[in-house]
C-alpha cells in the first residue's frame, strides 16, 4: 500500500495507509502540456484579492521563464476557466506584451475586490478577470483567442496551451490539481520546471506578487497595512501551540540561522538572547514564497511581517498541528557575520517518554510541558537549531528525500535495527525525521537502510511536518554508515509441510515495468522459497490506474506476467485464482480495480474449483459427510455487506494438500486513510477507519465460525493485509474466543513488524490459523520495508504447518514422520 503522495516543501495530497485520492469526475486524461525546457511558464496564482480577510486588493497571475534567455510574451495571453466548467462556461482572456526575463517575474493583475488594503506593485499586464479564491484553472496560451476546451483531455490536445495550472478541485489540470487556496494564500511553483503534475509542481503559501522591476507590495511608497508592533520571537511563539499574536503585523529582530532556497523558500530567525522560559521557542520561520531570500546565516535582520499559523490543509478541520511563521515579510539586514546561536543538543535522555497530553480533544490551547511530553518539547523548540550525533536509522530513505532516526536507541529496538511500535500507549518518542536543506545538486540525499547509522553531526532547525511529525531540516548533514542489513531468506518447506505466504505487491498491474515483476518474483522464489500457496494483495487490472472508468476489470495479464516472471526466476509455474471486482467499487488507487487473489503450485497443491463465484455472489459453507465444503470456490465472503463498501472483498478458496482440505481466506481490509495521526493536534487521535475494519473482521470471523461449525477440526488460514496492528480491536475481533490464532503474537516483540511507517516498525499484515495444527513454523521475511530500494512497501510472511486430517491418531503419525524427515531427510 502507498500511504501518501507528496511534493517537496509544503507538501499536499496526503493519504495514510492506502488512502484513495479521488479525481474530478470529468477528467478523462491528464493534461500533457509540459512546459519546454526553455520558455515562459506560470509561477504563481492568487484569486483571493479584495475578499474578506485578504490584504491584497487584486487577484494576479505571475509568470517566469525556465530558460537562460528572455521569453517573449507578445501575442500570448493568460486565460481563466472555472473549476467545474459547464457547457456554457467560457475561457476569459487577458492579452500580454513584452517579455519575462531570466531570474525575474512578470505580473498580470486581475480582478479587484471590495476589500484588502495593499495594492499590487505596478503590473506588467492587466485584466479584470474575477478568479476564484479556492479553485479554478489558469492557462498560458500562445494566442489571445479564448480557448474552447472544457475537459483535461481536450485541453491536452490543444497545442496553443504552453502551460496550465488547475488548483483546488479544478477539473482541467495537469494530472492532479495544485492545492486549494484561499483569501490569504496562493499557489506557487516549487522550481522552474514542469513535471506535468500541478500537485507535484505547486505549493500553497502566502501570496508574493512581483513585477518585472522586482517590486513587491509596499514598494514605491505604498503604505503599510497597519503599523507593526515591535516584539521578540518568544512573544510570537508564546507558551502554547498557537501564537498569541496570530494575524497581527509585527516587527521582530533576530539572527539568521539557516536559509531555504527551494521548496518552502524562506529563512529561519533566532533570538540569541532568549527569555529563559523553557516553554517558549526562540526561533521562527520567515516564509518568502517564490522569492529566494537574500540573507545568509549570521545576518542580523529586522523583519516586518504578519504572524500566521500555517496548516497544510483547511485550518478549521485540519488534523495536523500548525507551524507558527511570518508571512508577507519585508526585512532589512543590520549587520552580517554575527555568531549563529548554538543548537540544542539532543541525546538519548533529552526527550520525555510520554508523547503528549491526552485531553480528549484539541491540544492547541494547552500550556506546553516540554519536560513531560516529547511533542511539547519539540513545539517549545519550534524553528530553533537542534543537533544530533551518531543516530541509528529506523526508517529508510524514501523517494521524498527523507529518513528517520531514533534519538533513544534503547526504545523498543527491533531485531534488525528499527524501532517497533507495540501499542497505542507505547509511543516511540525518540523518532525524528530528517530532511536536507542542502541543494541536491551539491549533495544528493543519502540512501540509508534501517539499522544504518547517520554518523557525525546533523544540525538544523526543527519544525512540525504533517508527514512524519517533527522534522530536523538539516543544513549540516552527517554521513550514512552502511551497517550491512541483508534481505532475509526463509527455509524451504519439507515434504509434509504446507507453506502458505501472504504478500502485498503494492499496486501491481500489467502496466508496470518488467523490473517490478522481476524483483517481486525473485522475492517469491529466492526469499520465500516458492511457497505452495500465496495470497496476493493489491493486484490491479490489466491497465492499472491509467484506465480509470474504462470498464476494464480483468487482471489476467497482470497475473500472467507475474507467473511468467516467477518461472524466469527459477520458481514453479503457479496457477492463479481471483475474482474480478465491479469497476471502481473496491477502493485503492483510482482506476486500478485492486483485488486479492491466490497463487498456488499445482505440483504440490490442488485447488477445488466450484463454479459460480463472481463479484456479487457470496460463498456459503455447507456440510457434506461430516466435512465443511464451499458452495463456490473461489468465492467472495458476503460481498454485499456494507462492511466492504469501497474496499477489497475477502476471498475464500478450498485447497487440497496431501489429501487434506485447507480453507484459505485472502484479505485486504480498509485503509487507515483519514485517521488522525499520533503526532496531530487531537489527542488521543481518532481512528475512525477502525470501525470499518472491525466490521470486516466480524464478517470474516463469521465465515470462519461457519466453517468450524461444519467441521471443528477444519484447517483454516486467514491471511493478508489486515491494515491494523496485532493489539488492535480489528485483530482481536478475529481471534476472540481462540478460534483463530494471530501468529504475529507468537514472535518476540522485537520481531513483530512487516511495515515501516514514519520510523515505526509495525505490523499490518497477518497470518491467522485455526485450531492447534501441528508443526507450525511462522516467519516474517524482511525483504522490503526496511530498505530504501523496495519491490513493495510490505514484507511478506508465511506459515509452514502439517494440516490435520480430521483423525487425531493419523495426525500424530504424520507429525512423527515429519520429525523423522527433519532428522534423516525427505522420505
Amino acid at each position: 500500500m502507498t500511504r501518501r503522495s507528496r511534493v517537496l516543501g509544503r507538501r499536499v495530497g496526503a493519504a495514510t495507509a492506502a488512502v484513495a485520492i479521488g479525481l474530478g469526475p470529468l477528467v478523462t486524461a491528464p493534461v500533457a502540456t509540459a512546459a519546454p525546457s526553455t520558455g515562459a511558464l506560470i509561477a504563481e496564482v492568487y484569486g483571493g484579492g479584495g475578499n474578506s480577510g485578504a490584504e491584497l486588493t487584486n487577484d494576479f497571475v505571475e509568470l517566469a521563464t525556465a530558460g537562460s534567455a528572455a521569453a517573449s510574451l507578445d501575442g500570448f495571453s493568460v486565460q481563466y476557466l472555472p473549476a467545474s466548467p459547464s457547457a456554457s462556461s467560457r475561457w476569459q482572456s487577458t492579452a500580454l506584451t513584452g517579455a519575462v526575463e531570466p531570474d525575474a517575474r512578470y505580473l498580470v493583475a486581475q480582478g479587484k475586490g471590495a476589500g484588502g488594503t495593499v495594492p499590487l506593485p505596478a503590473p506588467d499586464a492587466a485584466g479584470n478577470i474575477a478568479m476564484s479564491a479556492s479553485a479554478g484553472t489558469v492557462a498560458l496560451v500562445d494566442g489571445t483567442e479564448p480557448l474552447t476546451c472544457r475537459t483535461a483531455a481536450d485541453c491536452a490536445a490543444d497545442s496553443r496551451i504552453v502551460d496550465l495550472v488547475g488548483y483546488g478541485g479544478a477539473v482541467v489540470r495537469e494530472t492532479s490539481p495544485a492545492p486549494g487556496i484561499g483569501n490569504t494564500t496562493s499557489v506557487s511553483r516549487l522550481t522552474l520546471t514542469d513535471t506535468d503534475s500541478n500537485a507535484a509542481d505547486f505549493t500553497e503559501g502566502a501570496p508574493s506578487p512581483t513585477n518585472t522591476a522586482g517590486e513587491t507590495p509596499g514598494d514605491g511608497g505604498s503604505p503599510e497595512p497597519e503599523p507593526p508592533t515591535t516584539v521578540r520571537i518568544h512573544d510570537i511563539q508564546g507558551t502554547t501551540r498557537i501564537s498569541p499574536l496570530a494575524g497581527e503585523r509585527v516587527g521582530v529582530t533576530g539572527v539568521v540561522t539557516t536559509t531555504r532556497t527551494f521548496g518552502s523558500r524562506g529563512f529561519w530567525l533566532q533570538d540569541p538572547e532568549g527569555d529563559d522560559d523553557p516553554r517558549t521557542s526562540e526561533g521562527i520561520f520567515v516564509y518568502t514564497g517564490s522569492t529566494v531570500p537574500d540573507v545568509a546565516p549570521g545576518d542580523e535582520v529586522t523583519v516586518t511581517a504578519t504572524v500566521k499559523e500555517y496548516y497544510p490543509d483547511n485550518p478549521s478541520s485540519s488534523k495536523y498541528q500548525s507551524l507558527t511563521e511570518l508571512t508577507d515579510a519585508r526585512w532589512t539586514v543590520a549587520s552580517s557575520g554575527n555568531p549563529v546561536p548554538e543548537p540544542t543538543v539532543i541525546n538519548p535522555d533529552t526527550l520525555p517518554d510520554e508523547l503528549v497530553a491526552q485531553p480528549g480533544g484539541n491540544i492547541e490551547p494547552l500550556p506546553l510541558e516540554p519536560g513531560r511530553y516529547s511533542l511539547d518539547f519539540w513545539e517549545a523548540h519550534e524553528s530553533e537549531l537542534i543537533s544530533i550525533s551518531d543516530a541509528r536509522v529506523v526508517g529508510p530513505s524514501s523517494k521524498y528525500n527523507e529518513l528517520y532516526v531514533t534519538t533513544k536507541p534503547k526504545q523498543n529496538p527491533s531485531v534488525r535495527g528499527g524501532t517497533v511500535y507495540l501499542g497505542y500507549d507505547r509511543p516511540n518518542t525518540g523518532i525524528l525525521k530528517i530532511e536536507s536543506l542542502i541543494p541536491f545538486a551539491e549533495r544528493p540525499f543519502p540512501q540509508a537502510d534501517t539499522g544504518d547509522a547517520l554518523t557525525g553531526l546533523t544540525s538544523g532547525p526543527v519544525e512540525y511536518d504533517s508527514f512524519g511529525g517533527y522534522t530536523l531540516f538539516a543544513s549540516v548533514l552527517g554521513e550514512v554508515k552502511d551497517n550491512g542489513l541483508v534481505r532475509e531468506v526463509t527455509r524451504a518447506q519439507r515434504g509434509g509441510e504446507l507453506a502458505i505466504a501472504t504478500y502485498n505487491v503494492e499496486n501491481l498491474s500489467a502496466a508496470n515495468e518488467q523490473a517490478k515483476f522481476d524483483q517481486l518474483a525473485r522475492g517469491v522464489v529466492e526469499n520465500l522459497a516458492s511457497p505452495d500457496i500465496v495470497t496476493l494483495e493489491e493486484i490491479q487490472d490489466n491497465n492499472g490506474p491509467d484506465g480509470r472508468g474504462d470498464g476494464v476489470v480483468a487482471a489476467d495479464e497482470t497475473m500472467g506476467r507475474f507467473v511468467d516472471a516467477i518461472v524466469a526466476a527459477g520458481g514453479p509455474r503457479y496457477e492463479w485464482r481471483q475474482i474480478d471486482p465491479q469497476d471502481l467499487s473496491d477502493g485503492g488507487q483510482p482506476g486500478g480495480n485492486i483485488r486479492v487473489g491466490f497463487l498456488f503450485n499445482p505440483e504440490r497443491v490442488s485447488f477445488v474449483d466450484r463454479p459460480g463465484g463472481d463479484a456479487v455472489t457470496p460463498v456459503e459453507v455447507t456440510r457434506e459427510r461430516g466435512r465443511a465444503k464451499l458452495s463456490v470456490s473461489p468465492g467472495r465472503i458476503d460481498p454485499g455487506n456494507a462492511a466492504w463498501e469501497d474496499s477489497r472483498k475477502s476471498l475464500a478458496g478450498e485447497f487440497v494438500f496431501c489429501g487434506r482440505t485447507v480453507f484459505v481466506v485472502a484479505n485486504h481490509f480498509a485503509s487507515k486513510g483519514g485517521d488522525q495521526p499520533t503526532h496531530g493536534r487531537f489527542q488521543p487521535p481518532n481512528r475512525g477507519s477502525e470501525e470499518q475494519r472491525v466490521a470486516q473482521a466480524q464478517v470474516v470471523r463469521g465465515f470462519v465460525d461457519d466453517v468450524l461449525a461444519a467441521d471443528p477440526r477444519a484447517n483454516v488460514v486467514v491471511a493478508g493485509d489486515i491494515n491494523d496492528y496485532s493489539f488492535s480491536p480489528t485483530v482481536r475481533t478475529l481471534t476472540e474466543g481462540g478460534a483463530l490464532t494471530a501468529l504475529i503474537d507468537t514472535l518476540p516483540e522485537a520481531d513483530r513488524y512487516s511495515y515501516v511507517f514514519e520510523g515505526n516498525s509495525q505490523v499490518l499484515d497477518h497470518v491467522l490459523i485455526s485450531g492447534a495444527p501441528r508443526g507450525v513454523d511462522y516467519d516474517v521475511v524482511h525483504i522490503n520495508a526496511e530498505f530504501a530500494e523496495q519491490a513493495s512497501d510490505h514484507d511478506p510472511q508465511l506459515v509452514r504447518f502439517l494440516p490435520g486430517t480430521g483423525n487425531p491418531a493419523l495426525d500424530e503419525v504424520n507429525e512423527l514422520l515429519d520429525r523423522l524427515e527433519q532428522i534423516f531427510g525427505p522420505r
